[in-house]
């Protein structure tokens, strides 16, 4: 099922994990419409980069979720979060200044171990900038360095 112009929804349904797992992961209509604008809010992000986005994560079942170790409240289980890269465009830092700079409204934009970007999108969007490099640490407010400086 396509959900917008470049993304349908096994696209953001797929997981390696759930497939070797045996877990279904089939959503129920209330998440396939947080799907719809989650897929809206990538469509998006894909303009600004003009770049096909490699999509790794998007919806986990509670199961699923569980399995691969994300937060109980991960917007992932609701169908509101998705993890990508768009090397073409650049490394994940970059990916997310062009989101901030952007007209995009987001809820929550997140570093993730300077190897991806987690983006959200709800109805009610935050426009929340994050990184994170150590669990233990957790998140940090903002986009920061490795080096514990902070990204302008």
């Amino acid at each position: 099922m396509r959900l917008t112009r470049n993304f349908s929804l096994e696209q953001l349904i797929y997981s390696e994990t759930a497939e070797r797992e045996r877990i279904d992961n089939t959503p129920g209509p209330k998440i396939v419409d947080n799907l719809r604008l989650l897929a809206q809010g990538l469509e998006r992000v894909q303009i600004l980069t003009e770049f096909p986005l490699e999509i790794s994560s998007g919806y986990r079942c509670p199961e699923l979720n569980r399995c691969v170790g994300g937060a109980k409240t991960s917007q992932h289980t609701q169908g509101q979060a998705a993890d990508f890269t768009c090397a073409e465009f650049g490394p994940p830092v970059d990916i997310i200044k062009a989101i901030r700079a952007s007209d995009i409204e987001f809820d929550q934009c997140i570093l993730e171990y300077a190897k991806w970007v987690h983006i959200s999108f709800s109805k009610t969007p935050r426009g929340k900038v994050l990184t994170i490099y150590d669990p233990k640490e957790g998140y940090l407010d903002g986009l920061w360095d490795r080096g514990g400086k902070q990204i302008a």
